[in-house]
């Protein structure tokens, strides 16, 4: 049993399916302790697989002790208990499997949640820079003084929104426009800030942040 390198989805070889099948006959009494199942050819017939297919399986169940393969005699049915024992081994491992395939899977769908996110983040920003042209809505600017506490400090570090409200839209540096900056970038002195929000005081709360911050 392994995992698609491609998908990440468990994938279970043909023998491994067999050795558990016979296994599971054995554990049923499909075939008695000590019963010899004569050629590999009668279970090829019987799986629709290839005798090469049936011997890793009749490998497999020899390694475990389930079975005993006799030359010119055949494969003798050896043990119930370790036909159980390999079964539920087998359960286990594709229990886990499962639970790390479920987990890949979160891991995908929360990747595509944050990208959709932040696709939003962009087109809200994007309208915000659009209306302000033609004159509906203007963000806010706010200018780092050479003094400020928060130089040197990223955007997450200070969490400027939940201290003010507001939403950092854009970062005007030595005449650049930074749109959508992350949490990462740092403040450096005369940046100006570009930031849109409702809050009550939003205003006297980022002038707090950015002029007298304790943070």
């Amino acid at each position: 049993m392994k995992l698609d390198e491609i998908s990440g989805k468990k994938t279970v070889a043909k023998y491994e399916k067999i050795a558990v099948d016979i296994a599971y006959s054995i554990l049923n009494d499909e075939w008695e302790i000590g019963e010899v199942v004569k050629g590999r050819s009668t279970l090829s017939g019987k799986y629709s697989v290839s005798p090469e297919t049936i011997r890793r399986a009749l490998k497999l169940l020899e390694d475990l002790e389930v079975v005993e393969i006799v030359e010119r005699k055949g494969v003798i049915i050896k043990s119930k208990t370790a036909a159980d024992t390999f079964i539920k081994e087998y359960q286990s491992k594709d229990s886990i499997l499962t639970l790390r395939e479920e987990i890949a899977n979160l891991s995908l769908n929360r990747r595509n949640i944050e990208d959709s996110i932040l696709e939003k983040i962009d087109l809200i920003i994007e309208q915000a820079m659009i209306l302000r042209n033609v004159g509906i809505i203007y963000p806010l600017e706010i200018k780092v003084p050479a003094d400020s506490p928060i130089i040197g400090k990223s955007i997450g570090e200070i969490r400027f929104w939940e201290h003010t409200g507001a939403t950092i839209i854009g970062i005007i540096r030595t005449g650049h426009l930074y749109l959508s900056p992350g949490p990462k970038l740092v403040f450096y002195a005369d940046d100006l800030i570009l930031y849109v929000g409702n809050a009550p005081n939003i205003s006297g709360k980022i002038q707090k942040l950015v002029y007298k911050s304790t943070v």
